[in-house]
């Protein structure tokens, strides 16, 4: 578990961290979401012992980092870049990244197999691109095999492959009983693998919970275009939705291409309702707020 309690840092009258209290479960993986200056990394920084808090409490499996027993086997974190010295070939630093965790050098092979570097182990890091770069720090923060990953921006540079490659790579984490705390500004490859979502704003939290239950809060509208749009808009509206699309429901001929704009309606129930009133429909599309979408409106307020 990780968790958070009235978490807070300030830097003088400015609190770049502002009583936050939260939670990243086992099994799952949680967004950590916020825009540039919330209070996002400060936050990490604090979960890994880089930061003091000015108040409160950042816990990893009830205890503060410094407080676990060896934490670079409980813990692997990727913060940022140019972790390696580019004098040293990727297998190198591992090798030197294990002995200092105490992991052993065992894994380093098969770690450079299972991030897609075996080609490259014998060549300096220094040439590396960004993506082989982030493929191992990943590499390197998965050494001591911990069962808790904290992660901030692990997709920048990864191809499409390395996007694919990386989705993998954590829900089998998940799935195995690990705990993932991951931050990204690529919301569109996180959508398709995080459980949880936390979003911040000003150091505050603005939500947390099932990334469902966020789907679940947002304003879905549907789309409509059927061969009556008059006796559709009637026929919405007398179930309670909210229409518009259709400026002269009195010249609307038959077929015309007329789209209805229905608010208040699940597509099963506005196709039913279509069904009831005998009005063929030709289209019926939800518009369904992406995660960017309700991050931004969280995260503006």
């Amino acid at each position: 578990m990780i968790e958070t309690i009235e978490l807070t840092k300030a830097y003088g009258r400015v609190r770049a961290v502002d009583g936050l209290s939260f939670a990243a479960a086992p099994g799952r993986i949680t967004g950590f979401l916020g825009l540039n200056g919330s209070g996002k990394t400060t936050t990490l920084r604090m979960l890994l012992g880089l930061t003091r808090p000015t108040a409160g409490e950042a816990l990893i499996s009830g205890r503060t980092y410094a407080d676990l027993d060896q934490p670079l086997r409980q813990v692997g974190a990727v913060l940022e870049q140019g972790i390696s010295h580019p004098g040293q070939s990727g297998r190198a630093h591992l090798i030197t990244q294990a002995m200092l965790s105490g992991a052993g050098r065992a894994r380093v092979d098969s770690l450079l197999e299972t991030v897609g570097l075996t080609d490259a182990a014998h060549q300096r890091t220094g040439d590396y691109s960004l993506g082989m770069r982030q493929r191992l720090a990943v590499a390197t923060a998965l050494l001591g095999e911990p069962p808790v990953l904290i992660l901030d921006e692990p997709a920048n540079g990864l191809d499409p492959e390395g996007m694919a490659w990386l989705r993998r790579l954590l829900r089998d984490h998940a799935d195995a009983g690990g705990t993932v705390l991951i931050s990204s500004h690529l919301l569109a490859e996180l959508a398709q693998l995080i459980d949880d979502v936390v979003i911040i704003a000003d150091g505050r939290l603005r939500h947390a919970g099932p990334l469902d239950d966020l789907y679940g809060t947002a304003t879905h509208r549907l789309y409509v275009r059927g061969r009556d749009p008059q006796r559709l808009r009637d026929a919405f509206e007398a179930a309670g939705a909210k229409v518009a699309g259709l400026s002269d429901p009195a010249g609307a001929a038959v077929g015309d291409g007329v789209t209805l704009e229905v608010d208040g309606l699940s597509a099963e129930e506005a196709g039913e309702i279509a069904f009831a009133a005998g009005v063929p429909l030709y289209e019926l599309t939800a518009d369904v707020p992406n995660l960017e979408q309700l991050f931004l409106s969280l995260a503006a307020r």
